[in-house]
């Protein structure tokens, strides 16, 4: 049995996290649960019946010995967090974003030992049927060469959604729609395409009050020679998140919001899309991979060079967008000013 604790006991742990650990029961049981809200954290250990609640992570850490930590708190507290449990000898299971800066997470990476315990990231559209369907066509060669894409993430969010304190800046959210939002297509785009070679950007601040970018588009090499466009945005009254892969043999394309089953893929010509089964993308779906991966001994999807891309990515975007020039991914070392912060320690 997986000895499980949850840090951070707000709206993503009790809608995402709880019941895809329920679903789990047979190999997981979550021991405790962590919150500097002392009341907030009891309430949520009584409705979810789980044992011990603590206001300290170390606390717990110590007292616990969990195998497993699912942390859902704010970004800004990610790699202090996260490098606590690993040097405890924990392994996490983090909410995107899971830094704020490739400073942050090679920091995270370096605390990680060298058969564990390892850092994986929720980036949980990569495992529904469609997305790994999708992928075992592209590597079999059934659809051809990739070509184009279209990433969009078109989302609404009111100014009611940034009145909480740490939302719409850098030092606390690390980026807007770019970093918060889309990073969940572009993440899912990555796992397709591989990993990009240069990008050119804007970012824009256009309609809410906060220091970060509202809407940002960007277009996008990629190792493989393909190009994308990728647009995100919380200021898009109808609502959607679209993925169009164009293949030297296909099209492939995907509709849908906060998550997918497999009526939201199309494919032309359909007689090329067959998925085995219908699994939605979910916690649970990704939560089951890490399971595995723990029993076995294995670094867990998502992680390490994989649970990297999508913040190599938006660091790009962010650097191309500011600098007005384009960014190649091989510039992002340590000696660029974009890697230790994602807005370059400039101002928008």
């Amino acid at each position: 049995m997986i000895r499980v604790a949850i840090v951070g006991t707000g709206g993503i742990a009790a809608s995402c996290h709880i019941p895809a650990l329920r679903a789990e029961a047979r190999r997981a049981r979550v021991v405790a649960a962590v919150d500097v809200d002392q009341d907030r954290v009891k309430r949520f250990c009584h409705e979810h019946e789980i044992p011990a609640s603590y206001a300290d992570l170390g606390e717990m850490l110590r007292a616990e010995q969990p195998d497993l930590v699912h942390l859902c708190t704010p970004p800004s507290a990610h790699v202090e967090q996260v490098t606590t449990c690993l040097r405890a000898g924990v392994s996490v299971w983090c909410e995107k974003p899971v830094c704020l800066s490739l400073a942050e997470y090679d920091a995270i990476t370096a605390a990680e030992g060298a058969n564990g315990p390892y850092a994986s990231v929720v980036f949980q559209h990569r495992f529904g049927s469609g997305a790994r369907h999708l992928r075992r066509l592209v590597a079999d060669g059934t659809l051809g060469r990739p070509l184009v894409a279209q990433c969009v993430t078109a989302w609404f969010r009111d100014q009611a959604y940034y009145d909480v304190p740490w939302r719409g800046r850098w030092d606390t959210e690390g980026g807007g729609p770019t970093m918060g939002h889309g990073i969940h297509q572009m993440d899912l785009m990555l796992s397709v395409l591989g990993d990009w070679t240069e990008i050119r950007a804007m970012a824009g601040r256009l309609e809410r009050p906060v220091q970060t970018e509202d809407v940002s588009v960007a277009v996008v090499r990629f190792a493989g020679g393909a190009m994308a466009s990728v647009v995100n945005s919380v200021l898009s009254r109808r609502e959607e998140s679209y993925l169009r892969f164009d293949f030297s043999r296909a099209t492939v394309e995907l509709r849908h919001l906060y998550g997918y089953r497999n009526a939201d893929w199309s494919c032309t010509p359909p007689q090329l899309w067959q998925p085995e089964d219908d699994e939605p993308s979910s916690h649970s779906a990704q939560l089951a991979r890490l399971l595995d991966s723990l029993e076995r001994g294995e670094r867990p999807p998502v992680s390490g060079h994989a649970g990297r891309q999508a913040l190599e990515l938006v660091t790009g975007l962010y650097a191309a967008a500011f600098t007005g020039e384009a960014v190649r991914r091989a510039d992002l070392g340590r000696d660029h000013p974009f890697y230790h912060r994602l807005n370059g320690g400039t101002t928008l």
